[in-house]
């Protein structure tokens, strides 16, 4: 019997102004990732994509003065944030001052992340941070004698 090789995916986008707050983002990002079976069995998962949320909008209207188009994409193995600006200028790591107030995000999204990337596209560029879910513990039986 041939395995079903067809990819399942789901996704939802959402454009966040200027004026919008990076809690409206998180707040949206928490109601569709509720939606996914393991969003509720792993808290912690929840926790760093919320963070990584609110780091890449700000960054989008921070940074690139812009405008952020949210997109999450579940594709059963990986769950895919990406924000959009209209800023062609890629973001760089930098290593901040222990006493800097900022400058610290690309390395947190780098720490909570699986991986991430940042690509330029006609219009701006992307930044998308891809996060697994953890392998569900199995216990293993150790037989006597």
């Amino acid at each position: 019997m041939a395995k079903d090789s067809s990819l399942k995916a789901v996704g939802w986008a959402r454009s966040l102004p200027l004026n919008s707050g990076v809690k409206e983002a998180r707040d949206w990002t928490r109601e569709h990732l509720a939606t996914l079976d393991w969003a509720q069995k792993t808290p912690e998962v929840m926790d760093d994509v919320l963070l990584t949320v609110s780091e890449l909008v700000t960054n989008a209207h921070v940074h690139a003065r812009s405008a952020a188009q949210l997109i999450l994409t579940w594709d059963e193995e990986c769950l895919h944030v990406t924000v959009h600006d209209s800023s062609p200028r890629l973001p760089e790591q930098r290593d901040p001052d222990d006493g800097a107030l900022g400058g610290r995000g690309l390395m947190l999204i780098d720490a909570l992340s699986d991986e991430w990337h940042a690509y330029p596209c006609p219009r701006g560029k992307n930044v998308t941070a891809c996060f697994q879910p953890p392998m569900p513990a199995t216990t293993e039986v150790i037989g006597s004698g």
